[in-house]
């Protein structure tokens, strides 16, 4: 049976310096597909297909963690500390500015949402920052076991549209996103977004 990735502690891991601690899961050389068949029944990859080719010029891979607190101010730590982790892996200049803009947005959307809706069931939300074979997903994991749906658009609602921006955002980057429920009762929303070629291979 493969190894579960999961923390080894429930405890919020925030840095001294208001950062998070970023608890790496897998190796940055390579990261292989997070199997936890266990709970969920299935392999999970990063993205839907892989791409041939990796260059040197390619980010490095891995997957990390950060567990925070159901709080507001996770929102912005964990913004910060993704765009750190795609920085570090070498996701800066004109490349990844559209591709990195648009996966901090859906962070603060999917953990401002997990924050505001599944705190009292859930006091820890689990961010999770994959980058393998091309591509680069975000999941945000809780322990409320509600499906949320993405509402469409209208102007007597107050609820929805975050995740609606969310699945705008991934489809219009040409990537997938989904929801899916976790082995102890919560549920995982998550995000796939290809990584752009070279600036050479664009027309």
């Amino acid at each position: 049976m493969a190894e579960r990735l999961i923390p080894g502690s429930r405890a919020s891991r925030v840095a001294d310096e208001g950062r998070l601690d970023v608890e790496q899961i897998s190796g940055a050389a390579k990261a292989e597909p997070r199997r936890d068949g266990a709970a969920r029944g299935a392999t999970r990859t990063v993205g839907p297909a892989r791409r041939a080719g990796r260059t040197a010029a390619d980010p490095a891979e891995g997957v990390w963690r950060f567990p925070v607190p159901a709080s507001a101010s996770s929102v912005p730590r964990t913004r910060h500390a993704v765009r750190d982790r795609l920085l570090a892996q070498g996701m800066a200049g004109v490349r990844y500015q559209e591709l990195v803009d648009d996966l901090l947005l859906i962070v603060s959307e999917l953990v401002s949402n997990a924050v505001t809706h599944a705190a009292e069931l859930s006091p820890e939300v689990t961010t999770e920052l994959a980058v393998c074979d091309g591509w680069v997903r975000v999941s945000v994991e809780d322990g409320d076991p509600y499906r949320p749906k993405a509402l469409e658009s209208d102007a007597g609602r107050t609820g929805g549209r975050g995740l609606l921006l969310v699945k705008s955002v991934t489809l219009q980057a040409g990537g997938v996103c989904d929801v899916e429920r976790t082995g102890e009762g919560g549920k995982v929303i998550w995000a796939s977004l290809p990584i752009p070629p070279e600036l050479d291979d664009c027309p």
